[in-house]
């Protein structure tokens, strides 16, 4: 971006993405009516009135009951959940003979889903990077207890990039020399990583998908921060996970989300339970069940079928605004964001802001994690910046967002240290940070998405300007307590 493009109106190609104007003035304007400034679509997307709206008209218009049974209300249930895999799988263009949905409460029970199913072991490894969501960390203690080996990939530089070299080297650990028993070829292993992390925004390489299936692993690619803003197309790229939570997506439903999987990684997973819904036919006495033998098998339970049906009228929403046209809108945001927030000095020579990440628009999504800094170097602690952004009405989110290995990368917390003994004593935050020696425990993200406008990020800069450019560090009153990780 050029210097000259003192709003972000005046850069090439804003102009052509004005569509999103007119939706926000005509279903969108609860967000402005209150004078805030929403900041968070990395967290959580918003709701469109029409959305709201379906959902209402839906209801009223019909009966719905629980899908596991077989009478007409059950069945229109069942008809609107059928409908709703067919939307998703149109959306992500899958095509229906190679990838089914499973309906589940968030990306995180999909995560689950795939942990304490896979087939980890001793030559069948779990990889990840650093730079992960802490509900695909958790899959880690599914792999240790099956004694597999668990194998992270670093970031390196300030960045928050994975250098490929370093994941070759993950993805052949082990594989030579470990082969299958009676000299077959050792299992399969699991990788998994962020399409578009939550932490920094960097979008990670779809391509990695293919060069993990070349050395033997199957992919869990997490699509929670990615799918908001950018063109996911599964007859393309073929991990054989993708985790999603739809109202990341378009903001409503929530409580629903999904996995994403291949037919023939979906049957090599093993359930270690069973529950209602899950089974064809059980008995307590004769001590054994059958499991169904499609994507219900991993449906716990009754669906949220009064929900379900609203994934398809958002992905209807979404499809019919364009991706295209939001990854347009929000790349220009993002991009004029980070280059005046990098440019912003204090008199003092210090710049006012340290971005985690990139600072430009290449290779990255709308999250924007930086912390602010005094005239003098140090850092503008995190929560007097989420409780000054608040009462100024601006809606963004603080801490480590549930990404620790970015955080650590970030902060330049080493091994050594995370290996202190004083760390095992430690019950809060602030003490861990008292340990590490840390001057604060989280960073600001600032996220932009569907229906985020020029004013929205003019705003949030000229609130940075006026509060925290030649301020200095007093701070005046106390802050409440970190947020846990």
């Amino acid at each position: 971006m050029r210097p000259e493009h003192t709003t972000p109106t005046t850069m090439p190609g804003y102009a052509d993405t004005t569509r999103i104007d007119d939706l926000r003035a005509s279903d969108y304007r609860h967000l402005d009516q209150a004078g805030q400034v929403y900041l968070d679509y990395t967290g959580a997307g918003v709701a469109a009135q029409a959305q709201v709206r379906a959902h209402h008209d839906r209801l009223l218009a019909g009966l719905y009951g629980n899908p596991h049974s077989e009478n007409p209300t059950s069945e229109a249930s069942g008809a609107s959940v059928d409908s709703a895999r067919r939307a998703v799988l149109d959306f992500f263009r899958a095509d229906p003979s190679e990838y089914a949905v499973v309906f589940t409460p968030n990306a995180s029970g999909a995560c689950r889903l795939v942990g304490e199913a896979y087939d980890f072991g001793r030559t069948a490894p779990f990889a990840l990077t650093w730079d992960n969501h802490n509900s695909v960390n958790g899959i880690r203690e599914y792999a240790r207890a099956a004694r597999a080996p668990v194998r992270y990939v670093p970031l390196a530089g300030p960045e928050l990039r994975v250098a490929e070299s370093d994941l070759v080297r993950v993805l052949t650990a082990g594989r030579e020399s470990r082969p299958g028993r009676w000299g077959r070829p050792a299992r399969r292993g699991l990788f998994a990583y962020p399409a578009q992390s939550n932490f920094s925004g960097v979008q990670h390489p779809l391509s990695w998908v293919e060069l993990a299936h070349r050395h033997g692993y199957d992919v869990l690619l997490d699509a929670a921060a990615f799918a908001p803003t950018n063109r996911l197309d599964l007859s393309v790229v073929r991990p054989e996970f993708v985790c999603l939570s739809w109202y990341k997506l378009f903001g409503y439903p929530t409580g629903v989300g999904a996995l994403l999987a291949r037919r023939d990684a979906l049957a090599r997973l093993r359930r270690p339970w069973f529950s209602g819904g899950t089974i064809r036919a059980v008995s307590v006495q004769g001590d054994w069940h059958r499991p169904m033998d499609d994507e219900s098998a991993f449906e716990d339970g009754t669906l949220n079928f009064l929900s379900i049906p609203d994934v398809e009228f958002g992905l209807r929403w979404l499809d019919s605004i364009g991706v295209d046209l939001v990854h347009t809108r929000v790349g220009l945001l993002t991009e004029w964001l980070l280059a005046r927030l990098t440019t912003l000095r204090h008199r003092s020579g210090q710049p006012l802001a340290q971005v985690y990440g990139p600072v430009t628009g290449e290779g990255r999504g709308g999250t924007v994690t930086f912390n602010f800094r005094h005239p003098d170097g140090t850092l503008v602690d995190e929560r007097l910046v989420a409780r000054e952004a608040a009462a100024a009405g601006f809606l963004l989110r603080t801490g480590c967002f549930c990404n620790p290995g970015a955080g650590e990368e970030a902060f330049a917390i080493n091994q050594g240290s995370l290996r202190r003994r004083l760390l095992a004593r430690v019950d809060s935050i602030d003490q861990y940070l008292d340990a590490l020696r840390l001057p604060t425990g989280g960073a600001v993200r600032v996220s932009f998405g569907l229906v985020s406008n020029a004013s929205d990020a003019q705003r949030f800069l000229a609130f940075a300007e006026s509060t925290y450019l030649d301020r200095d560090a007093t701070t005046g009153s106390p802050l409440p307590p970190r947020l846990r990780c």
